[in-house]
């Protein structure tokens, strides 16, 4: 939307390849969306102050060279470190979606249990040791304090990723991503029985089904699907054997989110 308060800069560059389908969800759901290349921004990362919204999409920057999105975490963290920091202290919003994911946990941006980016969990190698492109369900965390997901009980979404499983650095780490609220989706079954680690609802052998987490705020999201692919009916596998809301159930996601700028940030100078 030309004429939308809630401004987003979507990442782009260097094998990101789902900055197209995350702009066009974020402009359907009411934001007014920039792709924004890496170099503009390394360049001037006074940029970031225009916007509300922050997304890292899908993709394989870098050619997950050295391990998916470990070059362009380090290339955020050490450039443009500062600013990013400012970014989500001024109460503003993060997604990273599957190798967005990626880049935000080895930058240390998520879950940020010590405050500042330091690595505490990772996305390792798929238990079945392929790439995986399929659809699963997942349950939102009851007691998340994820933003992102507010209203959303179950939703399905696709995944396509050989490095989605999800482990933290250690028992200590898992159990304050646990007790804190900042799991936000987990892998489950149809029914709404969690996967417990079972292939294909649990697609990586992601511990304890994560399959998305958020920070300590609620405002900085991960996830391994791609709530950006099912934005339309069509989109869906089962589009003409069931008969499915014309809307995806994605979008609901980046509504949200820009709901909740529309709240808290609409005073920000943009």
């Amino acid at each position: 939307m030309e004429n939308s308060s809630i401004h987003a800069l979507v990442l782009t560059g260097f094998g990101i390849n789902c900055d197209n389908e995350t702009a066009s969800a974020l402009t359907r759901a009411g934001a007014h969306a920039d792709r924004v290349h890496l170099n503009d921004i390394s360049a001037d990362p006074s940029l970031l102050e225009r916007y509300h919204i922050l997304a890292v999409p899908g993709g394989f920057s870098y050619g997950d060279d050295v391990g998916s999105g470990r070059i362009l975490a380090n290339r955020l963290r050490y450039k443009l470190g500062d600013p990013l920091r400012k970014f989500v202290a001024d109460g503003k919003l993060v997604v990273g979606i599957c190798n967005g994911f990626q880049v935000l946990a080895k930058m240390g941006m998520l879950p940020m249990l010590s405050g500042d980016f330091i690595q505490e969990v990772t996305l390792t190698n798929n238990d079945s040791g392929r790439f995986e492109d399929r659809w699963v369900t997942l349950k939102v965390e009851p007691n998340t304090r994820c933003i992102w997901l507010k209203g959303i009980k179950q939703l399905e979404l696709p995944v396509r990723h050989g490095e989605g499983k999800f482990i933290a650095r250690d028992e200590a780490i898992m159990d304050q991503i646990e007790n804190g609220g900042l799991v936000a989706v987990r892998y489950c079954r149809r029914d709404g029985e969690l996967a417990r680690g079972n292939f294909p609802e649990n697609p990586n052998g992601a511990h304890h089904d994560i399959a998305g987490i958020c920070d300590t705020t609620g405002r900085v999201f991960g996830l391994m699907p791609h709530p950006e692919a099912y934005v339309d009916r069509l989109n869906h596998p089962r589009w003409y054997r069931e008969k499915l809301p014309e809307e995806g159930a994605g979008l609901q996601v980046f509504r949200n989110a820009i709901e909740y700028a529309r709240e808290n940030l609409c005073a920000a100078s943009v």
